[in-house]
C-alpha cells in the first residue's frame, strides 16, 4: 500500500475543488485494501473510497481521514463476459470491447470515471444502462471485512441508484466488475441526440461509428473531459431527471403553460428532464454566479469557472434547487458524492 500525508483533493477530482486529505492510499490489489481500511480503522478516523473523481465534490476544508484511491487494474474475458478490475479506465474498457465486436455499452462511451463507479452510479446514457449488462459485482464488505460477489440481482438497480447508494451505502467497495456483453451486436439508435446524427444514412452505424458519435455529442456539451476545457471543470450531470407521478404532469405543465418534456418510467411515474426544469426557473446554459456557473453548453453541468470552491458551488446549487422547488414542487437530486 502506498500512502502520503496531506494530498491536496483538488487534482484528484474532475471540479478541480477540494482541500487535503490526512492520508492518501494507493490500493492496487485486494490486498492493499485491506491494509488501507485496516490503518483508517487502528486510528479512529473516517474512509473514503475514491475511484476517477468523477462525481466527487470534495470540501474546501479537505478529508480528515483515508482516502482510499482504487488502482486495480486487468481485464478477464471468458466468453462474452468481461471481468473488469475497478481501477481501469471506463472508458477505455468501452473501446476495448467495442474493438473485440462486444455491444451493450457502446452509448456509454466517454463518460468518465473508472468501472468501480460504475455499479454504484448504475452509470446511463443515450438509451443504455450499466445495470443491463452487469452479471455479478465483487466487493469488500466492509462490516465482515470479506471479499464476495454480488449478483446483479442483489445490486438493487434502479434510475441512477443500486444499494452501494442508497440502502447499503457506505458498506461495500468495488473491486471488480463483471459484464456480460453481446457479441455481433447493432448498436442502440434510440436517443434523439443520436438518430439526428445519423439521420439519412442507410447503413445502419457500427458499434465504433455509435461510440464516436456519442463522444462527439458530449463532447459538443461539454460533457467530455477535455483537458483545458472550462466547461468540462465539472461533475458532469449535476442533477437527476426526476420522477414523478405521472397524476403530477398536467399540473406542472400548467405551470410552465405548454407541455413539459416527458419520458417513460416506472408504472405511474414519468420522467422530467431536470434541464428543462432549471431553463425554465431562470437557469440557462452560461449563467455565472462568482467563480461557479452553469456550462455554456450543457444546462445541467455545474462548473468550475475558475478559483471556484465548494462552497461555491453548493451556494449555487441551493440556489438552484430552492427555485425549482419554488416553481414546481419539485426538489431535484444532486448526482454527485459530497467528500468531506
Amino acid at each position: 500500500m502506498l500512502l502520503q500525508e496531506q494530498v491536496p483533493l483538488a487534482p484528484l477530482t474532475t471540479f478541480g475543488i477540494g482541500g487535503p486529505a490526512r492520508w492518501l492510499a494507493e490500493a492496487d490489489s485486494e490486498k492493499s485494501l485491506v491494509e488501507a481500511v485496516s490503518y483508517a480503522r487502528e486510528r479512529g478516523v473516517p474512509l473514503f473510497v475514491l475511484g476517477g473523481g468523477s462525481n466527487v465534490l470534495a470540501a474546501d476544508e479537505g478529508f480528515p481521514g483515508v482516502v482510499v484511491r482504487v488502482a486495480m487494474r486487468g481485464i478477464q474475458k471468458d466468453g462474452n463476459r468481461f471481468r473488469v478490475a475497478a481501477g481501469e479506465d471506463w472508458d477505455a474498457f468501452v473501446s476495448h470491447a467495442i474493438e473485440l465486436g462486444f455491444g451493450g455499452i457502446e452509448c456509454l462511451a466517454g463518460i468518465p470515471g473508472t468501472v468501480g463507479g460504475t455499479p454504484v452510479q448504475n452509470v446511463g446514457a443515450y438509451g443504455q444502462e450499466v445495470a443491463d449488462t452487469i452479471a455479478s459485482v465483487r466487493v469488500l464488505d466492509l462490516k465482515s471485512m470479506a471479499f464476495s460477489e454480488l449478483p446483479s440481482t442483489a445490486c438493487a438497480f434502479g434510475y441512477r441508484r443500486s444499494i452501494f447508494n442508497t440502502s447499503h451505502r457506505g458498506r461495500f467497495v468495488v473491486t471488480q466488475v463483471e459484464y456480460r456483453l453481446r457479441t455481433g451486436a447493432f448498436p442502440v439508435i434510440s436517443y434523439p441526440d443520436i438518430k439526428r446524427h445519423f439521420q439519412g444514412r442507410s447503413q445502419p452505424p457500427s458499434l465504433a461509428e455509435a461510440a464516436a458519435a456519442v463522444r462527439e455529442i458530449r463532447h459538443g456539451k461539454g460533457m467530455l473531459l477535455v483537458p483545458g476545457e472550462a466547461d468540462c471543470r465539472s461533475a458532469g450531470s449535476f442533477f437527476k431527471n426526476p420522477l414523478i407521478a405521472e397524476a403530477r404532469y398536467e399540473a406542472i405543465s400548467a405551470v410552465a403553460g405548454y407541455p413539459a418534456p416527458r419520458f417513460a418510467a416506472a408504472r405511474g411515474f414519468i420522467k422530467i428532464p431536470a434541464a428543462w426544469l432549471l431553463e425554465e426557473s431562470g437557469f440557462r446554459k452560461g449563467f455565472v454566479m462568482g467563480n461557479a456557473g452553469i456550462s455554456s453548453r450543457h444546462t445541467l453541468a455545474l462548473i468550475n469557472r475558475g478559483g471556484a470552491t465548494a462552497k461555491d458551488i453548493l451556494a449555487l446549487r441551493d440556489w438552484i434547487v430552492g427555485a425549482v422547488e419554488k416553481k414546481f414542487g419539485i426538489r431535484l437530486e444532486p448526482e454527485p458524492v459530497w467528500l468531506g
